[in-house]
């Protein structure tokens, strides 16, 4: 075969096939848990009550919220994991803690929950951990204690 010719069947080929990927697009059999989306959280228990989540589709999670619950540690961003069972969802976010006068590591606090999203609501319960910055449990867990969240939609 010459070059025109097989410049031609390759053409042919890329054509035939550039809109394979396209086909599956939208087209799922797996249902999105109702747990995705954006939402505004209130957990009583924490420094600063209310919060902002994140649950992504592929099972990840961010949390932030104002960094005024503590004048003497920084802990505003959380990242983390979440699973689902059943009705309930579960997981677990981390937040990293820093001094706010030496701007220096002091650890890390392990947040879990287990929730049950009902629409654009959930409820369930929250319990932290605590770590210095050598890795040694310096709180918690912490007993359970009430989170609810409603889902951020459009007017």
């Amino acid at each position: 075969m010459n070059n025109v010719g097989v410049i031609a069947t390759l053409s042919v080929l890329l054509v035939a096939t550039a809109g394979l990927p396209g086909c599956t697009r939208g087209h799922t059999d797996h249902k999105i848990n109702p747990v995705v989306g954006a939402w505004i959280v209130k957990d009583p228990g924490a420094p600063f009550p209310w919060h902002m989540y994140v649950f992504n589709a592929d099972g990840t999670m961010q949390q932030a919220n104002p960094d005024a619950g503590d004048p003497h540690s920084s802990d505003s961003d959380g990242k983390g994991i979440w699973v689902a069972g059943g009705d309930r969802v579960r997981g677990k976010w981390v937040e990293i803690t820093a001094d706010r006068a030496s701007h220096q590591f002091t650890g890390r606090t392990e947040i879990s929950y287990d929730i049950k999203v009902n629409a654009d609501a959930f409820a369930g319960t929250i319990s932290a951990r605590s770590y210095d910055a050598k890795g040694t449990l310096t709180d918690g867990p912490t007993s359970p204690t009430a989170l609810e969240g409603r889902r951020v939609t459009l007017p």
